[in-house]
């Protein structure tokens, strides 16, 4: 091999270990393992995705979120570890950018989006020719949606007396 090509093949090998690096700085946890509990950056994402899944399913006050974000917690904290650490790399992935582009196809926050614009974020994983993409969305919509129906205020809302005493 000759000179230049070691020049180019160590200054190629700079770029990538750079790239790597600053995307390994900047990786923001959804799921702080080891606590169950939701980081920051993850509370915030799941609240948005919660606000944009329910719509009108969900009061519309701080107190109803925070209550759902807890009992997502708690359920989380109750699955497989191996279903939990694919879940927590889920969540990783709406608090980073990057993961957010190939998901949503925005770079911002999902708290700082509209929700119209992140509904339609949703639609377009929906039906995304990627199955990865739609995996994704069907698995955060049946998280949200599970723990909002299972909720007794929202039987009362249905109609629905609740479970028969056996």
């Amino acid at each position: 091999m000759q000179r230049r090509a070691w020049l180019k093949l160590g200054a190629a090998s700079a770029v990538v270990l750079g790239i790597g690096g600053g995307v390994a700085a900047s990786w923001k946890p959804g799921w702080v393992a080891g606590t169950a509990k939701l980081s920051a950056e993850g509370r915030l994402a799941m609240g948005a995705l919660a606000l944009a899944l329910l719509a009108d399913a969900l009061p519309a006050d701080a107190a109803a979120l925070n209550r759902h974000l807890d009992a997502f917690e708690s359920l989380v904290a109750t699955l497989q570890p191996a279903v939990r650490e694919e879940l927590a790399l889920l969540l990783s992935l709406t608090t980073n950018g990057a993961g957010r582009l190939g998901l949503f196809g925005h770079t911002t926050a999902l708290h700082e989006l509209p929700v119209d614009t992140l509904r339609a974020a949703l639609q377009a994983m929906r039906t995304s020719r990627i199955s990865l993409r739609q995996q994704a969305y069907f698995g955060l919509r049946e998280l949200h949606c599970g723990l909002r129906y299972a909720e007794p205020d929202t039987w009362t809302l249905l109609g629905y007396p609740g479970p028969t005493a056996i």
